[in-house]
């Protein structure tokens, strides 16, 4: 990942053709799950922001799609996520399984909800 990409159209264009197909469906993904929130390119990868924070991240890797929905959107969602490669902020989706579209939609509803309630001082 060392091309420094100006859109997410211009990002997922740049992957493989089987790959380019699961970004644009993880894309739409999270933006029927936020349609509030603002696409741009960040750590030069996609990225998705609401009211001015860090919503999701998503990158395209070798083996696997990174989904980053930082720290709070993993640990509500371990037992989800057992079986798949995990760090603190960090997801790891293999790219020869089926990608679980229905559980990312549910992260990134979830990190919407904790941004929103944040910024309410709740």
């Amino acid at each position: 990942m060392t091309e420094t990409h100006k859109t997410i159209d211009e990002y997922i264009d740049a992957q493989s053709e089987d790959t380019r197909g699961v970004l644009r469906k993880l894309r739409q993904t999270i933006r029927e799950a936020a349609p509030e929130a603002t696409e741009r390119i960040c750590m030069r990868i996609p990225t998705f922001d609401l009211n001015g924070r860090w919503l999701i991240h998503f990158g395209a890797f070798k083996k696997h799609i990174g989904f980053f929905p930082q720290p709070d959107g993993v640990a509500a969602f371990t037992d989800k996520l057992a079986g798949y490669k995990m760090s603190k902020g960090a997801i790891q989706f293999p790219l020869n399984k089926p990608v679980p579209y229905d559980l990312i939609a549910e992260i990134t509803r979830f990190r919407v909800a904790a941004i929103k309630k944040d910024m309410m001082g709740n």
